[in-house]
C-alpha cells in the first residue's frame, strides 16, 4: 500500500506559504503517494481546495491529517496546533514518520534531539548539499531569489522617488544609486531587479569569483585595495580578517553617504549575521533613503534593524522584514513544491509510494539531520582528493640516503625512440596491406587517414566563443558530417546511400540548429 504524504496548513506568524500546490500534488501522485491536504492549507497562497481535489489530493480536518501522515511536507519546523489543543506536532505524527521542511539543523540542537526522542525521521531541505546534482532541490537558492526581488519591491514602496532617471518639462529626476552587500542568489537577484527598474546599481562581495557575475548584470563591483579571499564552502561566504573588515567598514561608510538605498544579504551559516551597517553610517544616509536588511532574522547587517518591523531611524527607513519570501506566497509556494518535488524523488527510486532514505547516498545523507531514532547532523565531511605526486613530494621530503642509489627510470611510451618505432611498425602494416588489398581499398582507406587528421585539426581549433566547450565541439563534428551527407544525398546509382546521407542531415541538423538555439537564448538571458 502506499505511503501517504501529509499537507499541512502552516501556522506560523506571518506565514503565508504552503509545501505543496495542485502541480505539485500530481507530480507526487505520479509518484506513487496517497496526498492528503489540510483544508484551506493553500488559501493565503490563492491555492482553493477545489483547485487540490481536482489534481487529485483528498481535503481532510487538521484533526485527520496528523494521523495518517507517513510524510510530511512543511515549510517550518514543527509547531504547536493551537485549534488541536495546544498539541506540537510532533506529538500528533505516528512512529517512523518522516518529516521534511526548512530546520536550520546547526542553530536547532534540541529540536533535532525531540525528533530522536520522538523515532520521527527528520529531513532539512535547507540542508541538502549544494552541489551540482542537488540544484533542483537547493530550496534556499528558490527563497533568495524571490527575497531579493522582493527586498527591491519593498524598498522602492518606501523610496520617495522613481528608481530610473527621467528628463521632463516639470524638471529632472536623478535615478536612484542602490548598494547591495552580497552578491549570493539574493543579491544578485536583487541587482537583476534594481537594474530593470533603473537605478544605478552597486555590489559588494568578499568572494572575489562573483565579480564576472554582477558585471554581466550591468553592476558595478566595488572592490577593497587588500587581498583576502572570502569564499567559503558551499558557496558561502567565510568570516574575513579584522584588517579586512576594517577596510570593509570604510567602503561602507563612504557609499552610505552616497547611495539612496541599501540591500543587505551577508549571512554565514551557523553563525549571527555580521554587523556592517553602523548608527553613524545610517546619519549619514540623506533623508528618505532606505535599507532593507535581509539577515534580519539572525541579528541583522544593520545595527537598527528590528525583526518583522520597519523603523525609521535618522531619516532612513530600515525593513527588517524576516520572511520575504511569503509575501509573493504563490510563486514562493510554486518553486518550494517543486524543491520538495524533486527531494521526494529521489526517495522514491521505484515510483512506487515507498520512501528509501539511503544514507549512501550524498544529497540524502546531507539533507537527513535525524534517522531511526539517531541525531545525524552533521553528516561526515566528504573525503578529500588524494594529493598530487608534486604535492606529496613537497609536503614529505624524502630522507637523504646514505649512498647515491641508482634508480630505475620508468620507460617513456612516446619518446623520439619510441614514436620513430610505432610509425615503422604502422608503415610495415600499411605495405603489406596495400600489398594484398585492392586498389580501390587503399585509395579510399588514405583518404579516411587524411580525413582524420585533417578533422582532428579542424575540430579542434573551433572557438566556443558562447557556446560550452562540448557543444562546440559536437557542432563542429556535426558540421563536418552534414556537408560529407550533403555530397552523397545526390548518389545516383545508390538509393540506400541516398537516404541514409538524408538521415545524417536530419540528424546532424538537429544538434546544429539547437545550438544555435542555446546561443540565442543565452544572449537574450544578458540583454537589457
Amino acid at each position: 500500500m502506499p505511503l501517504t504524504i501529509a499537507i499541512p496548513k502552516e501556522t506560523h506568524k506571518l506565514e503565508k506559504r504552503v509545501a505543496a500546490t495542485p502541480d505539485s500534488v500530481r507530480k507526487l501522485l505520479e509518484l506513487g503517494y496517497r496526498v492528503v491536504v489540510e483544508s484551506r492549507a493553500g488559501s493565503q497562497a490563492n491555492y482553493s481546495n477545489d483547485a487540490y481535489k481536482e489534481a487529485g489530493a483528498e481535503m481532510v480536518s487538521a484533526a485527520k491529517l496528523y494521523p495518517q501522515a507517513d510524510i510530511l511536507l512543511k515549510v517550518n519546523g514543527p509547531e504547536k496546533r493551537t485549534d488541536l489543543d495546544g498539541k506540537n506536532e510532533l506529538d500528533l505524527l505516528p512512529k517512523d514518520a518522516t518529516f521534511i521542511s526548512f530546520l536550520q539543523p546547526a542553530l536547532n540542537e534540541p529540536l533535532l534531539k525531540q525528533f530522536a526522542k520522538k523515532k520521527i525521521n527528520a529531513l532539512a531541505i535547507d540542508a541538502v548539499p549544494r552541489i551540482s546534482r542537488a540544484q533542483k532541490m537547493d530550496a534556499l537558492s528558490s527563497m533568495a531569489n524571490i527575497a531579493g526581488y522582493r527586498a527591491v519591491v519593498e524598498a522602492s514602496n518606501l523610496f520617495g522617488r522613481f528608481f530610473t532617471g527621467q528628463i521632463t518639462a516639470a524638471g529632472k529626476v536623478p535615478p536612484a544609486k542602490v548598494l547591495v552587500i552580497g552578491a549570493g542568489v539574493a543579491g544578485l537577484s536583487a541587482i537583476g531587479a534594481a537594474k530593470s527598474m533603473g537605478a544605478i546599481v552597486r555590489a559588494f562581495d568578499t568572494r572575489p569569483e562573483v565579480k564576472d557575475q554582477v558585471k554581466s548584470m550591468g553592476a558595478e563591483f566595488l572592490e577593497l585595495d587588500y587581498e583576502e579571499d572570502g569564499s567559503g564552502t558551499g558557496g558561502y561566504a567565510k568570516e574575513m580578517s579584522k584588517a579586512f573588515i576594517d577596510a570593509e567598514m570604510a567602503l561602507f561608510r563612504e557609499q552610505a553617504a552616497e547611495v539612496d538605498i541599501i540591500i543587505t544579504t551577508a549571512l554565514i551559516p551557523g553563525k549571527p549575521a555580521p554587523k556592517l551597517i553602523l548608527e553613524d553610517m545610517v546619519k549619514s544616509m540623506k533623508q528618505g533613503s532606505v535599507i532593507v536588511d535581509l539577515a534580519a532574522a539572525n541579528g541583522g547587517n544593520c545595527e537598527l534593524a528590528q525583526a518583522d518591523k520597519v523603523v525609521t531611524r535618522h531619516g532612513v527607513s530600515i525593513i527588517g522584514y524576516t520572511n520575504l519570501p511569503s509575501r509573493l506566497a504563490a510563486q514562493s509556494s510554486q518553486l518550494y513544491a517543486t524543491n520538495l518535488v524533486h527531494l521526494v524523488a529521489e526517495l522514491t527510486p521505484g515510483k512506487d509510494g515507498e520512501l528509501i532514505i539511503n544514507m549512501d547516498d550524498e544529497v540524502q545523507r546531507g539533507a537527513t539531520v535525524v534517522h531511526q531514532g539517531k541525531v545525524t547532523w552533521p553528516p561526515p565531511q566528504p573525503a578529500s582528493p588524494p594529493p598530487s605526486p608534486a604535492a606529496e613530494k613537497k609536503a614529505v621530503p624524502e630522507p637523504e640516503p646514505e649512498a647515491p642509489a641508482v634508480k630505475a627510470k620508468p620507460k617513456n611510451l612516446f619518446s623520439g625512440k619510441a614514436m620513430i618505432g610505432y610509425w615503422a611498425v604502422a608503415g610495415t602494416l600499411l605495405l603489406l596491406l596495400g600489398s594484398v588489398a585492392p586498389a580501390d581499398f587503399v585509395h579510399h582507406f588514405f583518404i579516411f587517414i587524411l580525413s582524420i587528421f585533417v578533422g582532428w585539426q579542424l575540430i579542434w581549433n573551433v572557438k566556443h566563443s558562447l557556446h560550452t566547450p562540448l557543444m562546440s565541439v559536437t557542432n563542429a563534428i556535426s558540421s563536418i558530417v552534414i556537408l560529407g551527407a550533403l555530397l552523397l544525398v545526390a548518389t545516383p546509382d545508390s538509393t540506400l546511400i541516398t537516404v541514409m546521407a538524408m538521415v545524417a542531415v536530419f540528424v546532424t541538423s538537429i544538434n546544429i540548429f539547437g545550438g544555435f538555439y542555446v546561443t540565442h537564448r543565452m544572449l537574450h538571458m544578458f540583454r537589457k
